[in-house]
């Protein structure tokens, strides 16, 4: 098995297998492409020449080079022509049937010393290799879509894989300028078995009816820095391809969190399976389209809406930095900002803290010296909500505890004109146990930032039972006014991106716990493989494990679902004081400040 694998056949051309193939010809293997369709092959070597005839076009290949990359690449319908083939990955449909069948043709087909490899994402490696005489030699070799862009390739060990098999084709992986992830046999591997649960979840919050379609795709996206949201991933990937690998998922953990979400079921037997047919949570201008085209779903322009209430004056209350961006944000708009805190120090730090931020703006470019003078001058730091007499709307940025909410909000009720728009911050308690603090909790909204709030786009308005319309109203007019892009979610835990994300991190240390994975390869699967901007425990390091326990909590005690507990590891590091960058030790160790 310790061979050099110049000659590779891949077995399946449909859009996984001749990105594959691309990639081998490109790294200069011989390539061996079989489908059983003349129409596949004859479509995987058009996608081979028009890719090759963009890298001469960019000067990233000579002329010469891409006739022999095209030279390298051979098509065939007969099984019999990877007979000489070191390698062979396959990549035919998500069947037991039709892979099981496939390895032991090749049994007959190919040298004893052939490593063969399956491209599967969602069955069980053991289970094809057990098909095969030489089980030894069968491990899993999954790519990601699109093979020739996507870094991360998954090399999957079962525990019948001989040890060399698995360092000749990580040797190869590192030769494509692939980074190889060694992950053991389960369901999903790490990145898709990350990946599926947060999509199936946000497929469930779609499917009742808690937030749209658009509004949950762009708060993964604004939220968390992702490329795409959810909904309009699962399209790509096809809904078919998801239900199957959560439906494998599910019969090994048994967890509800993989429990197919039914919506899944629905649009793939309408055959509504995503962008390849046109139409799956979105619509799309063709089958096999990027391009989404408005439907019966689509939200319209508010035409004769509830009008907002007037705002010119905002009250922030609070010191800390999410205080603070807020105030900025408010101020850069035009709006007079009165910053208040517990003492009239603490406000004056505040707003030295704004100054500072406003200065670096300067110093970058992004900002003149006059716009910062006039931001500046819009904040009046004081030491007392009682400076709040006249604003038209107070956000509360003070720390997330119920009991210190609900006593503000209590003095915001007794300080606050009539009319004046009451709104919170807080990303995981009730809006409503807030509201009821006061005397009108029908004025009472969620406001939810994101951190750092100069600079993140996303706000979750969250409307209680009692919230009115022009409340409402209000505070989107308010977002649109501050360059914000405003989602709309009900009040419950974790509204959108905390209910969505953190599920996904706390099933990231499931994995660390039970040593399927290690930190490195998990944060490296997720950030090459998903799009991730940073890796879960590099994210857990930021936010703080004792915030992130604490939202855990706080959604496993809203839906009580077993799968929704905090992972033990999470427990033991906060009880440690492992808190993350705060204290210089989480998952990982920093260098102290």
């Amino acid at each position: 098995m310790d061979t050099p694998l110049s000659t590779i056949a891949v077995v399946g051309l449909g859009t996984m297998g001749t990105g594959i193939a691309e990639v081998l010809a490109r790294a200069g293997r011989e390539v061996i492409g079989i489908d059983i369709s003349d129409e596949a092959a004859r479509r995987a070597v058009a996608s081979l020449e028009a890719s090759t005839a963009r890298a001469v076009r960019r000067e990233r290949i000579t002329e010469e080079e891409r006739r022999d990359v095209l030279a390298r690449f051979r098509t065939f319908s007969d099984l019999q022509a990877a007979a000489d083939a070191e390698l062979v990955i396959e990549v035919v449909p998500e069947s037991y049937e039709i892979k099981q069948q496939l390895f032991r043709d090749l049994d007959a087909v190919v040298s004893p010393t052939a490593i063969l490899a399956t491209g599967t994402n969602a069955l069980s490696v053991t289970r094809l290799a057990a098909e095969s005489q030489h089980p030894e030699r069968v491990l899993g070799l999954h790519f990601f879509n699109p093979a020739p862009a996507m870094k991360l390739v998954e090399v999957v060990s079962s525990v019948l894989t001989a040890p060399p098999a698995v360092e000749t084709v990580t040797r190869l992986a590192r030769e494509l300028g692939k980074e190889p992830v060694a992950v053991g046999d389960r369901p999903g591997f790490v990145a898709d078995g990350l990946l599926f649960g947060y999509l199936n979840q946000a497929a469930a919050m779609y499917e009742a009816n808690y937030a749209s379609r658009e509004d949950i795709d762009a708060a993964m996206r604004l939220g968390c820095g992702l490329p795409m949201g959810p909904l309009a991933l699962l399209d790509l990937i096809g809904i078919d391809t998801a239900r199957t690998v959560l439906e494998a998922m599910y019969s090994a953990s048994h967890d509800r969190l993989h429990a197919p979400a039914p919506v899944l079921k629905q649009l793939s037997e309408a055959g509504l399976t995503g962008r390849k047919t046109g139409r799956g949570f979105y619509t799309y201008d063709a089958p096999g389209g990027q391009t989404v085209v408005p439907d019966a779903l689509t939200p319209l322009e508010s035409t004769g809406a509830v009008a907002g209430r007037a705002v010119r004056t905002v009250g922030v209350a609070g010191s800390g930095t999410m205080a603070s961006g807020i105030a900025e944000v408010f101020a850069k708009a035009g709006y007079d900002v009165v910053l208040a805190a517990r003492s009239q120090e603490k406000a004056d730090t505040a707003r030295g803290r704004i100054a500072k931020s406003l200065e670096r703006s300067v110093t970058k470019g992004r900002l003149t010296a006059e716009a910062r003078d006039e931001t500046l001058a819009r904040i009046t730091a004081a030491g007392s909500l009682d400076a709040f007499v006249d604003v038209d709307l107070a956000v509360e940025a003070v720390a997330e505890d119920l009991a210190v909410k609900q006593q503000l909000f209590a003095t915001l009720d007794k300080v606050c004109r009539p009319g004046a728009v009451l709104a919170t911050t807080t990303s995981s308690l009730p809006v409503i146990a807030i509201a009821r603090a006061t005397s009108r909790p029908e004025d009472v909204i969620g406001m939810h930032f994101f951190n750092p709030a100069p600079a993140m786009k996303l706000v979750e308005v969250v409307r209680t039972v009692l919230t009115t319309d022009d409340v409402h109203a209000t505070v989107r007019e308010v977002c649109v006014k501050v360059r914000k892009h405003p989602v709309d979610c009900g009040d419950r835990a974790g509204f959108i991106v905390n209910a969505l994300l953190f599920p996904y991190l706390n099933n990231a240390i499931k994995m660390v716990e039970e040593h399927y994975a290690t930190l490195d390869d998990i944060d490296a699967a997720m950030k090459l493989g998903g799009g991730y901007p940073m890796g879960p425990f590099e994210l857990l390091d930021v936010v703080g494990l004792d915030v992130s326990l604490a939202i855990e909590k706080v959604l496993h005690s809203e839906f009580r679902d077993p799968g929704l507990a905090p992972a033990p590891l999470l427990e033991h590091l906060v009880a440690a004081g492992c808190l993350g960058r705060k204290t210089g030790r989480g998952f990982r160790e920093y260098a102290r400040r």
